[in-house]
């Protein structure tokens, strides 16, 4: 449980994320997961129930603390930020003097290389999927996608028909913050996705003419990102791959791939949406090791 004041502060400020800040739906309800696990902790472990300018810098360390025994530093770390955020919100509000987390120091993040699946593996993935029938197309087209253009789960979820460039071979996304980019999309993937919307305009009628989601349910309507998820799954176990990737491996695996064969790294963050290059360089890692490889083979002197 958790008081009732705090719930309705927490609620009212991840409903700013989404009205004034066009957060998604999914960063809204991890916020308010961490919040409200914040507050349950408040609830249990004090003698009193606290009000939020009650909580100070003490009860923020102790709840790092007990966070410490269960969570990783990188979930820790998002779950301060997600308070940091919470009382800045407050402070800005006029609600409370001051922000118990200004002071307190973000836990050192935790170096870990991104999963992706080499080449091999991905072309044998792609190319194991039986298009035989209409959803088959769809997971084709759906996966060529994903692996083409780097997009997110979530905004690949969110495409619909008008946002595909057939002539330009580009795709229109929304992305984090509501923010639109353009992203390249190549010849094999807009080739499968022409091949499924022509099937299922034959079997549905629903043709590219009007606009609505690119990438239907059996229920004409829009995948969601679950779904996805579940879909790259299926397709991973029937093909036999080794290495277990979500639809975000699937992104790992563009990104690799696109910085080993030299792309610069201020392109890739466009492409994939980054706001910052530092979050960009974690995929450096394998093209460092792709150098020393070939610089080990190649010197004469190593």
């Amino acid at each position: 449980m958790i008081s009732s004041c705090l719930k309705k502060l927490i609620i009212s400020f991840v409903e700013s994320l989404k009205v004034e800040k066009g957060y998604s739906s999914n960063t809204c309800r991890a916020y308010l997961h961490d919040l409200e696990e914040f507050a349950g902790y408040v609830y249990q472990n004090s003698t009193a129930t606290l009000k939020a300018n009650e909580i100070d810098a003490l009860t923020i360390r102790q709840y790092l603390g007990f966070l410490y025994k269960k969570n990783k530093k990188n979930s820790i770390a998002r779950k301060l930020s997600a308070l940091r955020s919470f009382f800045r919100h407050l402070v800005k509000k006029g609600m409370i003097p001051d922000n118990p987390t200004e002071y307190i120091l973000r836990p050192k993040q935790e170096k870990t290389i991104p999963v992706y699946l080499p080449i091999d593996d991905i072309f044998r993935l792609l190319d194991s999927i039986e298009t035989a029938t209409l959803p088959g197309l769809r997971n084709r087209a759906i996966l060529e996608t994903l692996y083409s253009t780097g997009i997110r789960v979530s905004e690949l979820s969110g495409i619909n028909t008008y946002d595909i460039d057939v002539k330009e071979s580009t795709v229109r996304v929304l992305g984090k913050g509501n923010k639109q980019r353009i992203v390249p999309i190549g010849k094999k993937a807009v080739d499968t996705i022409k091949t499924y919307r022509k099937e299922l305009e034959r079997q549905t009628g629903i043709g590219l003419n009007k606009n609505g989601p690119l990438f239907l349910n059996r229920n004409k309507g829009r995948l969601t990102t679950r779904s996805i998820a579940r879909i790259l799954k299926k397709a991973i176990r029937a093909c036999g791959l080794p290495i277990v990737v979500s639809p975000h491996g699937l992104r790992h695996t563009f990104a690799t791939h696109m910085l080993d064969a030299g792309a610069d790294l201020r392109v890739v963050q466009e492409l994939l949406g980054h706001k910052s290059l530092s979050t960009t360089q974690k995929y450096t890692h394998v093209s460092i090791n792709r150098l020393m490889e070939t610089y080990d083979k190649a010197h004469p002197r190593r």
